[in-house]
């Protein structure tokens, strides 16, 4: 059974980036691409996916470099990610876009993922291959995504493959099938939901994933719809789900460090107690600056109002009640 493309993009992504030298295509082939036997149709199709997969992992920002797999002989290309082109500084990015950076590494985390990368790391490590765990910590996952629906869905959108589901809403006493044509996936308030065209009503829709109670089922051809060209996931899901009221916050935040904060700041003050640190005033929905805010760990500490530094705290407690 071939393994969905999203779980191949990760094992080359993390192979590429663990590896200490250049990885040859066999090795990469052998890892990464056993659905596709030696062979003429084989051969033609492993480099037609090991293209297509170069290309997508470029449109997220990896640079894949070529060089030689041989110290001896320079006819064997290689490809590898270096890290030092992948760790990017914080002021890189806003809270939005580090937002989509975790979605794409949490990916990683899902149970089947995680699964399948060990036997690809497995496999490069059995042909000689060198891999360094520490260069991989750049995509360690920082959010999670418990609910069973989230890997179909994932898939379904790489491929671009229409879905149905049971979805059960809380003011219906039975589900009802809904298909979707699934644009992405986006988290709001520790929740995630999947934005997308609504097949049977003809419009947009959100849906919250938890609420999704069976299978989530694809049909059809992949590339069977176009999302919609400026489409922003992130914006029809805040447009779409329930209104969450805005609030001005104050928040210290330590000099040198949260930019995305600085960036939209009403106003930005240094403060004599503590040294080093200013006073940042943001406006926006609770739920969203709790996300932010929690993104800098120790870097920022919020001042105000009452319900924000409830919201922050409560999830920090949550974490740590977690922990075994």
């Amino acid at each position: 059974m071939a393994q969905p493309r999203a779980e191949r993009l990760m094992n080359l992504h993390i192979l590429l980036l663990g590896a200490k030298r250049f990885i040859g295509k066999d090795a990469i082939r052998e890892a990464c691409y056993a659905e596709h036997p030696r062979g003429a149709a084989g051969d033609e199709a492993f480099e037609r996916a090991f293209e297509r997969d170069k290309d997508a992992l470029r449109q997220i920002g990896a640079v894949i470099e070529v060089g030689s797999a041989d110290a001896f002989f320079d006819d064997e290309i290689g490809y590898r990610i270096p890290t030092e082109q992948t760790s990017l500084p914080e002021i890189r990015f806003e809270s939005d876009e580090a937002a989509v950076l975790g979605l794409a590494a949490q990916v990683w985390q899902q149970a089947t993922l995680a699964k399948a990368t060990t036997r690809a790391l497995a496999k490069l490590k059995g042909q000689g291959v060198e891999i360094d765990p520490s260069r991989l910590e750049v995509v360690a996952p920082a959010i999670t995504a418990d609910e069973p629906a989230f890997e179909h869905l994932w898939d379904a959108i790489g491929k671009r493959r229409q879905v149905s589901f049971p979805y059960q809403r809380p003011s219906e006493t039975e589900p009802t099938t809904r298909r979707v044509q699934p644009w992405g996936l986006a988290r709001s308030s520790g929740r995630w939901y999947v934005v997308g065209h609504d097949v049977d009503r003809g419009a947009e829709r959100v849906f919250r994933l938890s609420r999704i109670v069976g299978p989530v089922r694809a049909s059809g051809k992949s590339g069977a719809y176009d999302v919609p060209p400026g489409t922003d996931v992130r914006e029809l899901a805040r447009r779409l789900s329930p209104s969450f009221p805005s609030v001005t916050a104050d928040v210290r935040v330590r000099q040198g460090t949260g930019v995305g904060l600085r960036r939209r700041a009403e106003s930005v003050t240094p403060l004599d107690e503590p040294a080093g640190w200013d006073s940042v005033v943001v406006h926006g929905p609770v739920h969203e600056l709790a996300d932010e805010v929690l993104t800098y760990g120790a870097d920022v500490v919020v001042r105000s109002p009452e319900a924000l530094r409830d919201e922050v705290v409560s999830r920090l407690r949550a974490v740590a009640q977690a922990q075994p």
